[in-house]
């Protein structure tokens, strides 16, 4: 099967799956986005969500946020993880959202990518869903989903973005990204997941590909 006929299928699939797919990530802004996906590196979105109403309750926007002592922000944050380094970011970031923007979070990729903690991915994610602009942040599901899928060869993130956005039209891309998230989160999972009872995989899952899967399993 040609790629695009490939891709034109998953977005048929999708879409009757996930129609209208949510963010993620609890928020109400630019701001508590950028934080709330900053703090989801090696963290479920899950756990994020139940941490993120404490900490935007005690500062929610740069102002507040650099007001409140560095420790004081890793204790709130603590289940998340890397809580010293988040919390040192999160100030950070605040302070020179206020310092150079204005207190208002940039809508420039490059801008955001110059904020402490703040990696292509986390830049993309708020660009897309907070601004709108056409990206394809790739995380855990969806580098595993398009390898899967064989739309790409898995060698890397920056790989999997580039082969994602040469395989589906641009204007898809920002309901794509979530799309897939979900999709891999509850159909395409991880672990324990059967290709053969997968909307996708049974038909998109090259028997090499299943083989090597196999043998990962075996080694786990």
């Amino acid at each position: 099967m040609k790629r695009s006929d490939k891709a034109a299928r998953i977005m048929e699939l999708l879409d009757e799956r996930f129609p209208s797919p949510p963010v993620p990530l609890d928020h109400h802004d630019p701001y508590t986005l950028l934080v709330a996906v900053l703090l989801s590196a090696q963290c479920t979105d899950v756990r994020v969500n139940e941490i993120t109403p404490g900490l935007f309750a005690r500062a929610g926007t740069p102002h507040e946020m650099v007001d409140v002592p560095v420790p004081e922000i890793r204790e709130l944050i603590k289940p998340c993880g890397l809580s010293p380094q988040k919390s040192k970011a999160i100030s950070g970031l605040s302070r020179i959202l206020l310092d150079e923007h204005g207190g208002e979070v940039p809508e420039s990729l490059e801008e955001l990518e110059k904020l402490p903690g703040v990696g292509h991915k986390t830049a993309s994610v708020v660009m897309a869903q907070a601004f709108g602009h056409p990206m394809f942040p790739v995380d855990t599901h969806i580098h595993r989903c398009a390898w899967r899928w064989g739309l790409s060869n898995g060698s890397s993130v920056e790989r999997t973005e580039r082969d994602c956005k040469k395989a589906f039209p641009e204007e898809r891309w920002n309901d794509l990204h979530l799309q897939i998230i979900w999709f891999g989160r509850t159909d395409c999972t991880a672990m324990r997941h059967d290709p053969t009872g997968c909307a996708i995989c049974s038909w998109a899952m090259s028997k090499a590909r299943r083989a090597a899967e196999a043998r990962k399993r075996k080694r786990a």
